[in-house]
């Protein structure tokens, strides 16, 4: 007598509806916290990017005598006084993709003084989480 052995060379159904639940599980638990970190993560990255853009400002500042009209002036500019460029190359845009919002001011304490600002995602003043501003 012959004996025959079988060979198992795959998976069920049944193990492979398991694997799937257990994935969707953890992809559901996981998920969103991932994301949550990315937001975080652009907040962090707008404000690291406008730190390096007010210390290039604070050096034209200190070579010219007052900050320039717009930030474009840091790398590039017909006045004489001028040393730079003070940003190694094109003014990056916040992490949404969009401008930043710079604009000079006076303040009666120490005088002149800038403002720089992200809108966030929604491309509007305000808002809240994602969608609020970022201020330097």
């Amino acid at each position: 007598m012959r004996s025959y052995k079988r060979i198992n060379k795959g998976f069920t159904l049944v193990e492979l509806l398991i694997v799937m639940v257990i994935l969707g599980l953890l992809s559901a638990i996981v998920a969103p916290r991932m994301f949550s970190k990315v937001s975080s993560a652009k907040v962090g990255t707008a404000k690291a990017q406008m730190q390096v853009i007010a210390t290039a400002l604070d050096s034209y500042r200190l070579d010219i005598g007052y900050y320039p009209d717009n930030l474009d002036q840091l790398v590039k500019s017909e006045d004489p006084a001028w040393d730079g460029p003070y940003f190694p190359k094109a003014i990056p845009l916040d992490p949404w993709k969009n401008d930043y919002e710079y604009n000079r001011t006076k303040n009666e304490q120490t005088g002149e003084d800038f403002s720089l600002k992200s809108l966030g995602r929604d491309k509007k003043p305000g808002g809240e989480g994602e969608d609020s501003d970022v201020e330097f």
